[in-house]
């Protein structure tokens, strides 16, 4: 068995317990989960809250006074005081349930760039977004007539910050990965939000593959905005979340129409709901949002800096490892301290589908393509990688099998 740097702070047999999935067989090898950058598994705990709501409390929230819709309401509005104290904001009102972190991202653009963009006015992205953190940016920006600039970064990730000196001059919006979904590079979303709103720019950040393995202060780092998705940090899909800062949101437009985002309707004008309502039009995912609550309840059990530091030493032993496999190439910061759990790499001249196939075969599930980033493929200049990405619930054990099976592919392949 592989061995790590100091003593772990999380008990890693106790916490597989919790995961039925990982009990599972595929193609009759024992399943190691290495594709938690695209999604993560669920806890029983978290399971157990969507069959409870279903179960016992199904209802629509915020109208009937009976109670189900009571107890529905109640559990609903407690996983966003959860959600407030997972990421600091200052009040709920700051905390806006969205479908996923795309749809979050979708809403600033568009309600920005209706409210505090003009056409000529800038808006700046780096080239190693997510394709949720480019498109609708890019796409706006053409509609608005407004200038969209692309900041170059480094094969590591690193923000070329002279470039983004001189993009920001004119700059109203600064867009930025907080996590590089491809390169696993932690931005310094701190640094970065000084230098856009030190130029006039609000700062939006996309933290979906942060917020499930770092500890976020959205006060801290002073952003204006923060989006994430609840299935990458063991919650359900079709959920996520918007902090935008209150004042903010209160001069935005809404994003959608419909029901309980609205106050008053007459036949010439529409009064919109409070926050956060005012963005939440029509029914949402209920049973997605108290399991997205029951899922932060499980992180903030463990402990963020906990899930931090064990994620840090088995990233730390996982780039040893497969540095020693024939032909690798690893893309994105050797040291561990400056990038999350997520490994992007190639085998010699192998396409990534046939390595990602071949690891299936030996119960490996990792994810191979250009990963939604398509300009970051560009800059490494290859088509797409093959990527493994950790979570709390992986160990030395999922390294290990990772690598034999890597070996494998040099077998069949090469």
């Amino acid at each position: 068995m592989l061995e790590v740097e100091g003593a772990p702070k999380l008990d890693v047999v106790k916490i597989r317990k919790d995961f039925p999935i990982l009990k599972r067989r595929v193609h009759g090898k024992k399943l190691v989960y290495l594709d938690n950058a695209a999604t993560t598994q669920k806890p029983q705990q978290v399971v157990d809250a969507v069959c409870q709501y279903y179960t016992n409390q199904n209802s629509n929230i915020h109208r009937s006074v009976h109670e189900l819709a009571e107890e529905a309401t109640e559990a609903f509005e407690a996983s966003r005081d959860k959600i407030q104290r997972f990421v600091n904001a200052r009040s709920r009102e700051e905390i806006v349930f969205t479908k996923n972190a795309t749809e979050a991202l979708n809403l600033v653009a568009r309600s920005t760039l209706e409210k505090f963009v003009k056409p000529g006015d800038r808006v700046v992205v780096t080239e190693m977004e997510h394709h949720s953190n480019f498109v609708p940016w890019q796409q706006l920006a053409k509609r608005k007539g407004v200038k969209f600039e692309i900041v170059s970064v480094s094969d590591d990730g690193e923000v070329d910050e002279s470039d983004l000196e001189t993009k920001l001059r004119g700059a109203k919006i600064l867009a930025f990965t907080h996590m590089s979904n491809v390169l696993g590079g932690i931005t310094d979303a701190k640094r970065l939000t000084k230098l856009g709103q030190d130029h006039g720019a609000l700062v939006v950040i996309d933290g979906a593959q942060s917020a499930p393995h770092l500890p976020i202060n959205v006060q801290d780092i002073g952003c204006d905005f923060f989006a994430f998705s609840a299935h990458k940090m063991l919650g359900p899909t079709g959920v996520g979340c918007l902090y935008g800062r209150r004042e903010l949101l209160e001069e935005m437009p809404p994003f959608l129409f419909g029901g309980d985002m609205i106050r008053d309707v007459q036949r010439e004008e529409t009064t919109w709901n409070d926050l956060p309502w005012k963005f939440e039009a029509g029914t949402s995912n209920i049973a997605g949002v108290i399991g997205f609550g029951a899922a932060i309840d499980y992180l903030a059990d463990l402990g963020m800096q906990n899930v931090a530091y064990d994620e840090r030493q088995l990233t730390k032993v996982a780039l040893e490892e497969l540095s020693k496999v024939k032909d690798i190439v690893i893309y994105g910061p050797r040291d561990p301290r400056k990038r999350g759990a997520v490994i992007s790499f190639n085998v010699g001249k192998i396409h990534a589908h046939d390595v990602a196939s071949i690891l299936d075969s030996e119960g490996v599930a990792i994810r191979s393509g250009h990963h939604c980033a398509q300009l970051m493929m560009q800059k490494l200049d290859v088509p797409s990688t093959s990527r493994a990405s950790f979570y709390l619930y992986n160990s030395t054990d999922d390294v290990e099998a990772l690598c034999n099976a890597l070996r494998k592919v040099e077998e069949v392949l090469s």
